[in-house]
């Protein structure tokens, strides 16, 4: 089993993603964080998930972003709830964590580079999303080649990095059917932004209307709702 890098949020794309890592034959090596974000239960959820799907090992890393602040999701700026799913593309909401997926992707990368892998996973997605220029296949590719021109491995002809991203070009009910095909538990995942201290979904911002509609969609109810006993 060739060993792959997988960023684990704990939310429904980011647990599909390592799903479908793991069924593809990879040997999965969960990376998580804790950056001052104020979902941070979305980690207990990571450690669930990482479990019951299976890793070699589950890290979860320590940045502060809050000290930038610049989101809602790491500052005490409101976030939006309540948005039509149609306008969440238009413009860059303030959940919009300045460079995130960037500095996630630096240390999978350095992490990758010390455990000899050349796969790292992501569960970006530029169909059903908020707006996030992070997201954007466009990004992935740049980021790819900067890869393998910023690491001795890349240089030195060791190792020839790929950014995998399954998710990108699916829709959230596709996302959730492939999910349910490889026998995901979302129950166990988290994807508010904005939960109580106990993990319940607020079931109005960008991210909870998203996950709705996408249950939706694809025809099933979504088994989180269900474990905090939340009527849809």
């Amino acid at each position: 089993m060739k060993p792959a890098v997988v960023l684990l949020s704990g939310g429904l794309d980011s647990t599909t993603t390592l799903a479908m890592a793991k069924s593809q034959g990879f040997k999965p090596f969960a990376l998580s964080f804790r950056y001052g974000q104020r979902h941070a239960v979305e980690l207990v959820a990571a450690a669930r998930v990482a479990e019951a799907i299976g890793v070699a090992e589950h890290v979860i890393a320590e940045i502060d972003l809050r000290r930038f602040g610049g989101s809602a999701l790491t500052s005490d700026r409101a976030v939006p709830k309540g948005r039509d799913p149609d306008v969440m593309d238009q413009g860059i909401p303030v959940t919009y964590v300045p460079a995130r997926n960037t500095v996630f992707l630096s240390f999978a990368l350095a992490w990758a580079e010390v455990l000899d892998a050349g796969d790292l996973f992501i569960g970006v997605n530029a169909l059903d999303y908020s707006g996030y220029p992070d997201c954007r296949p466009e990004y992935i590719a740049a980021y790819e080649r900067m890869a393998n021109l910023a690491t001795a491995a890349g240089v030195e002809g060791r190792q020839a990095f790929k950014i995998h991203t399954p998710l990108i070009q699916l829709t959230k009910a596709e996302i959730i059917r492939k999910g349910l095909e490889l026998g995901v538990d979302y129950g166990l995942t988290s994807s508010c932004y904005d939960p109580d201290r106990d993990g319940r979904p607020c079931g109005r911002c960008d991210s909870c209307v998203l996950r709705a509609k996408g249950f939706t969609e694809a025809g099933s109810e979504d088994p989180l709702l269900a474990r905090f006993g939340v009527t849809p």
